[in-house]
């Protein structure tokens, strides 16, 4: 019952790990770590977006 819970939050911080290099942060001010987390998460949603119209034009290449 948790991992249906948990599932749809984890897959953002999977792809950030495994796409974007996201596993460590390697900046030592927290100042820094904080920009470089913000642009992380901007970079994933710009790939959503990606994905999203992708399956968006697949679908409609289909129908």
């Amino acid at each position: 019952m948790i991992s249906r819970i948990r599932a749809p939050g984890e897959r953002p911080f999977g792809v950030i790990k495994r796409v974007f290099n996201g596993g460590r942060t390697l900046v030592k001010r927290l100042e820094r770590v904080r920009i470089k987390e913000v642009f992380k998460c901007f970079a994933y949603n710009l790939y959503r977006l990606v994905t999203l119209e992708r399956k968006k034009l697949a679908v409609a290449i289909n129908n």
